[in-house]
């Protein structure tokens, strides 16, 4: 059995007295794409943060390829890793927010060159080199030369994915990338996504896509007020859901 890319075990956060996550489970296998849906506030967006210890966990473990989030084990207690360690960490896991925050003074290939050679410590000809690849992998190869303010939103997120690409990650995390979007727009991203998702990138998507999750998805997980009230396979669980909630919310939705 091959070790899972992300697994949840009984993680909790919270915010002061607000308890946003309630002991979460949940694991996601390799090359898999999992879509978590629920309400706004339900603690998707924390619970993707906390994959790659922008958040801290406050209860429960957290693993990305077999190797805790943030911590290292000794004994029987967790210590926190040092913030030059958590980013060595952090370099696996490409993350797509749901504004593009690219340096609005770089063009969009100096967007995805940035960290390859200021992080990786990659010669700045083979970064540029990869950075063309990745721009035209996301069909904005034409759009090189262009600062952020001149792209439209959706390529803008276009140069965001192909930014979190550029580290070669192992792991691809969405936080509703196309909710900031003209409805005219969305296509074009989610079309970038399927193709990762066929090229094998184990992703984890909080959208509320529901055509794309039901389409792409492998997994949909439901979640609300902090806990994962139902998960399987999409078909099954945008279709029939098995849970009165789940039901309730889909019924607003589709």
């Amino acid at each position: 059995m091959s070790t899972p890319m992300v697994r949840a075990q009984g993680v909790r956060k919270h915010f002061g007295r607000l308890e946003v996550l309630k002991g979460i489970d949940l694991t996601v296998e390799r090359g898999q794409v999992c879509c978590l849906l629920g309400p706004s506030g339900s603690g998707k967006s924390t619970f993707l943060r906390c994959i790659n210890h922008l958040e801290k966990v406050d209860g429960g473990r957290l693993t990305v390829d077999g190797e805790l989030v943030g911590y290292r084990q000794h004994g029987n207690r967790l210590h926190e890793l040092r913030e030059r360690e958590v980013a060595e960490h952090r370099r696996n896991i490409g993350m797509v927010f749901q504004r593009f925050n690219l340096f609005p003074h770089m063009t969009a290939l100096e967007n995805v060159m940035e960290a390859p050679v200021k992080v990786g410590s990659v010669a700045r000809s083979a970064a540029h080199e990869h950075a063309q690849s990745l721009l035209e992998q996301v069909g904005l190869a034409d759009r090189a030369r262009h600062y952020p303010a001149q792209l439209s939103g959706g390529q803008q997120q276009r140069v965001a994915i192909a930014r979190a690409l550029a580290m070669k990650p192992k792991l691809m995390l969405f936080d509703e990338p196309t909710s900031a979007l003209d409805p005219e727009l969305v296509g074009d991203v989610l079309d970038v996504m399927r193709q990762l998702a066929a090229d094998g990138m184990t992703m984890v998507v909080v959208t509320h896509e529901i055509g794309f999750a039901r389409e792409v998805g492998d997994t949909a997980v439901f979640m609300d007020e902090g806990v994962v009230v139902e998960t399987g396979d999409p078909r099954q669980v945008l279709v029939d859901p098995e849970q009165e909630r789940t039901r309730a919310f889909l019924s607003k939705v589709l």
